[in-house]
């Protein structure tokens, strides 16, 4: 991503990447749900957002709620981190990069955050 996205261009980006992360992770978790029971590990997470603000992370936390199989449960504005519930917690350093990209980029740009 370049530093001259424009505002209207992370807003464009922040949409597609929702719609598209709500259909990768709905499929994703709609199949651990079918399958046999043993198959997921549920844990926690923490995610780092580094220098967004109070509207940026809060809306951070709604994005990554609403997509299936992680849920905010606390933004820590000292430590400028989310606590996050994964459906599969093996899979988190995964999750974590996939946030960063599609959602806390946008976000710099969109609340001019800087890095």
């Amino acid at each position: 991503m370049t530093q001259n996205m424009t505002r209207t261009r992370a807003i464009l980006l922040l949409l597609a990447n929702l719609l598209k992360e709500l259909a990768l992770s709905g499929w994703s978790t709609a199949r651990v749900i079918l399958t046999p029971r043993g198959q997921v590990q549920p844990g926690f997470a923490r995610l780092a957002y580094g220098d967004l603000g109070p509207a940026a992370s809060s809306l951070l936390g709604v994005l990554v709620t609403l997509t299936p199989g992680t849920t905010s449960l606390d933004i820590d504005t000292e430590r400028h981190e989310i606590l996050l519930h994964l459906l599969d917690s093996r899979q988190a350093e995964a999750t974590l990069a996939a946030i960063e990209r599609d959602f806390v980029r946008p976000l710099r740009v969109l609340f001019g955050a800087t890095a």
